[in-house]
This record gives structure tokens, sequence and C-alpha cells, in this order.
């Protein structure tokens, strides 16, 4: 992973002089003044880690695996979000971990953790980097470390009878493919950051794949779990599903690391399909292509992907008009994936052609699905490309029921239109459905604009009206990003006074000394920090 930006450093490539003109003349987009800095001229503060703190954890994971160079202590500061990169780009470190500890099995996370809850030092779980909500960054701490699974990368086991497997947190989504195509299954999750993200972050932070229609979401796919906490170890998940209770399951998935981390995760995966087929569609306006997607959802057919763009991303780049037709509007694409055997790929394409064709969906072929499937985990270093051009881009998500999606997407729209203009940045604001269910869909946008003289600070300003908006239209504050710190807030008046409490009573139980990812995802109680 660069550690400057997203991906592979080979795969990134500078914006056609065409495209930055664009942004010139169309958002007031200037060059940036200085270039980043270089990795080697990037300094981080002193270790706050005592020598015996160092010894006592080199003692359970061994001299290799507790790191406190600068380089290892670059790459895993904060996350992946635009305010990251911005901040990282500028050689800013002041919240670097104080060392990176690469623990090999669960026994050792456990004693790591005891080690650091006996020393007060802080404890942040690492899978592949990619938070985008400031899941990261620990606050209110006097030391942490980065608690990096990358040695925990097995598959552990596979059941062909129960059509389940055993992956442990570190691996990587696509070793995990390539590991379960062998024996001819696949997991079919495939989010934006597929490529780099890890079985225990999608885990920890409910991650929703680009095939989530055939496929369900991450935490639907997790039948059972291993975590270690400061308390001992959590084993839930004796059967797919349970009426002993609470389902238990569901509270670690998505803690983010607050409560604990995840040593293994149990999934259930299906067989590799023989046929994958993309098709695109053309509606004339965002509500008329949403009301297709929502008569898809609840009466079906349903595809293993499907996707809308409302106008504005359609018309910067998701369509080409020889594939809409000389002189037709853009109007909104969508698109759609179909996976199975040859036979129920035809089946359910026809299928869905005729309902779409019923709603008003124009068909245009397989053309705009192929090449949305080809470059589906590209945006990020498009990001990376528009930061160096001296724009800033950046994305938020939400979900909501369908009778809310409307006014939700207005909102939305008009919060962060608003909030930027007055900022002196005016955005190009787009959005696309890229999650749905037969009660409702997800909503995720990117804005793009120029920089301006204090890009982070403004985006903090214009998220934070963002965030009021989604909870005011009835959304909920993430769909698939998470919480982090970026989002608690906001969280907390999502869930109310009560759902903060339990949530508080539950880390206090598992996590005495706080010392599991402090600040993030945990709401403050009635006049205690979240430190506390």
């Amino acid at each position: 992973m660069l550690w400057s930006g997203w991906g592979d450093p080979g795969r990134a490539a500078p914006l056609p002089e065409p495209v930055v003109a664009l942004l010139r003349d169309l958002l007031g987009v200037r060059a940036a003044e200085a270039p980043p800095v270089a990795l080697a001229d990037v300094e981080v503060p002193r270790t706050r880690l005592a020598a015996e703190a160092l010894t006592a954890l080199a003692r359970i994971a061994g001299d290799r695996n507790v790191r406190a160079d600068t380089e290892a202590r670059v790459r895993h500061t904060r996350g992946k979000s635009t305010t990251d990169l911005l901040r990282i780009r500028a050689g800013e470190t002041s919240d670097a971990p104080d060392a990176v500890v690469l623990p090999a099995t669960h026994d050792e996370v456990l004693a790591i953790l005891r080690a650091c809850a006996e020393r007060r030092i802080a404890v942040v779980p690492f899978g592949g980097g990619t938070s985008v909500v400031g899941g990261l960054a620990p606050s209110g701490v006097d030391a942490f470390i980065a608690l990096d699974l990358r040695r925990m990368d097995a598959v552990m086991s596979v059941d062909d009878v129960s059509r389940t497997a055993v992956l442990q947190p570190g691996l990587r989504a696509p070793a995990a493919e390539a590991a379960l195509a062998e024996r001819g299954y696949t997991l079919g999750h495939f989010p934006q950051s597929y490529e780099w993200a890890s079985i225990g972050g999608f885990a920890a932070a409910r991650s929703s794949g680009q095939a989530s229609a055939g496929y369900g979401r991450f935490d639907d796919m997790v039948v059972a779990l291993t975590a270690a906490t400061p308390e001992g170890t959590l084993e839930l998940g004796r059967a797919p599903k349970s009426a002993a209770g609470p389902d238990l399951r569901q509270l670690v998935l998505g803690s983010e690391g607050a409560l604990g981390v995840i040593t293994s995760v149990t999934v259930r995966v299906r067989p590799v399909p023989a046929a994958r087929e993309y098709e695109g569609w053309r509606f004339a306006s965002f509500g008329e292509g949403a009301a297709a997607l929502r008569g898809l959802a609840q009466d079906g057919p349903l595809p293993t992907v499907l996707r809308l763009s409302d106008e504005t991303e359609t018309m910067v780049g998701l369509a080409d008009p020889s594939e809409i037709g000389a002189g037709a509007s853009a109007g909104c694409l969508a698109v759609l994936g179909f996976e199975g055997t040859p036979e129920r790929v035809a089946e359910l394409r026809a299928g869905a052609a005729d309902a779409l064709r019923a709603a008003g969906g124009e068909p245009l072929g397989a053309g705009p699905g192929e090449k949305w499937e080809h470059g589906r985990f590209d945006a990020p270093y498009l990001r990376d490309a528009l930061l160096d051009a001296g724009a800033f881009a950046e994305t938020l998500e939400t979900a909501a029921f369908w009778t809310d999606v409307p006014a939700l997407y207005e909102a939305v729209r008009g919060a962060l239109t608003g909030a930027l203009t007055d900022a002196g940045t005016p955005p190009l604001v787009m959005c696309h459905i890229s999650h749905v269910y037969p009660s409702g869909a997800s909503l995720y946008f990117t804005v793009v604009s120029a920089q301006g003289e204090d890009p982070a600070a403004t985006w903090v300003r214009a998220k934070r009206a963002a965030g009021d908006a989604i909870i005011d239209a009835g959304g909920t504050i993430s769909h698939h990003h998470g919480v982090g710190t970026d989002h608690r807030d906001a969280y907390a008046r999502e869930i109310g006074p009560l759902g903060a409490a339990v949530l508080r009573a539950v880390k206090d139980r598992v996590d005495p000394s706080g010392i599991m990812n402090p600040g993030v995802l945990i709401p403050p109680v009635a006049g205690i920090s979240p430190e506390t």
C-alpha cells in the first residue's frame, strides 16, 4: 500500500490535461503549491513507550514483530480518508502509533491485550489500513500500539458439507478469494477496498460488497467468530441461527476494535459461479431509476449486482455517449450483474429486462456494465490523482427506507453544496445507489471541489452538515464505512442516550481499562468523556 495514498504506486496515473482544464474552469481548481513530502523526510514523535513495555511485548510476539522504526509507524498512521491523506502528505504524524506489534496467534493477541491493559497502553487493531472514518486514530491516549494482524492470514479450514470456511483476520481479500477458489468456492464479497482490505476489517466495520444484492453484506456471511478482549475470549456462533438470547455475534460485528480484536470468523461460502455477465440500462431520471431498482429488490428477479448513478455521476464518467445514442441525454446509468449457471443467468437477465422496460428503462447492452466491472476498484486511484492536481475529492454514504430515500438524497446534496459553497469551494456532488434491500437502499455520495485554504477543516464542517441532514431525514449515519471518530457524535444521536449507555456498559465490562481503540465508535455518556 502506498504510504501517502491508495494502493499500488505502479497503478497511479496523473489526470489527463483536458480533465485538469475542466476542473480549473468548472470548479476553480488550482495546482497545489507544494508536492507531498517524501517518505524519507517524514519524522515521527519520539515513542512514548518505555523500554520495559517494548521488552514485554517482544517477549510475547518476538523481537522482529515489535517495530518502532519511523517507516513502520508512518505506514500505520491513520487510514485513507482524504483528510488522512492531506495530513500525511504534509508530513503530519502527531498521532502515529508508538509501536507496531504483529501477533501470530489468538493467544498472543490475548497476552498483548493483557500486557497493554496493565500498562494503560491503547491498542488499535490494524488490518488493511483502509478506514475512511477515523477508525485508526484513537483520541485522548498517552501511548498506543497498532496491532497489525497480517501474520494471522490463514484459511484455517473449509467445511464442504456446511459450506463454511474459517478465516483469520489478517487474510487479505484477494488471498482469501484465491484460496477458496482452489476449493471451488467464493465469498462473493467485493467492496471498493477489496484489493487491500482484510477479512478482520470486513467484519469489524460491517463491510458491504458491490455484489451485495446477490451475496449479502459481510456481516450476513459470518456465522461464527472468535474475539480476544482484555478480559478474555469470546467464542460466538454455535449454529447458523439461534433463539438462545440476543445474538452476541452482532455485538462484535461492527465494533471497530473498540470491544476487542476479532481473531477468526467462520463465513458462509458459495460455489464459484460458472457465468458472470454485466449490462447497462438508461433511465431518464434518478427517481425513475430508483423506482425500477425498488421493483427488482421487492418483486424480483434480483441481480447479483444492482447499481444506479444519478444524472451528475452519469454525466461525469460512468456513461459513454456512444453507448446511449447520438444526441440522447445521458440520463441515469444502471449497472446490473448476473451470476450463476449460464441457464440461470439467461433466465434472470430476461426477467429483469421485462421488469426494467416496464419501468421505463432503455437497454444499453453489455458495454457499460463491462466497463464498470473492469474499473470498479480504480476510484481511489482517481482520488489521489485529483489531490495531485489540486482538487479535493471525498465520499460519504448512508441508507434509508425507500419512503425516505428521495428526501434523504435531496437533503444531503443540499447540505454538501451549501456548506462547501459558503466556504468558497462550490462542489460537484454525485451520488449512486449501490446496495438495495426490499425495504430500502444505500446512497453513496462523491464530492469534488477546489481545495481552498484549509480543505480538511472545510470538509469537517461540510461532513457535519451532511451528517445532520442524514439524521434529520431519517437515514443512518453509515451503511458500510463504519463510525470511527468522524461519525461518533452523529451515531450518538442515531441510537439515543440509552443506546449509548448500553454500548458504554458493554465496553466497561470487556475493556475496563479503556485501551481498545479509545474514542472510536463508543459515544460518550452524559458528562463522561469518550476516553474515560
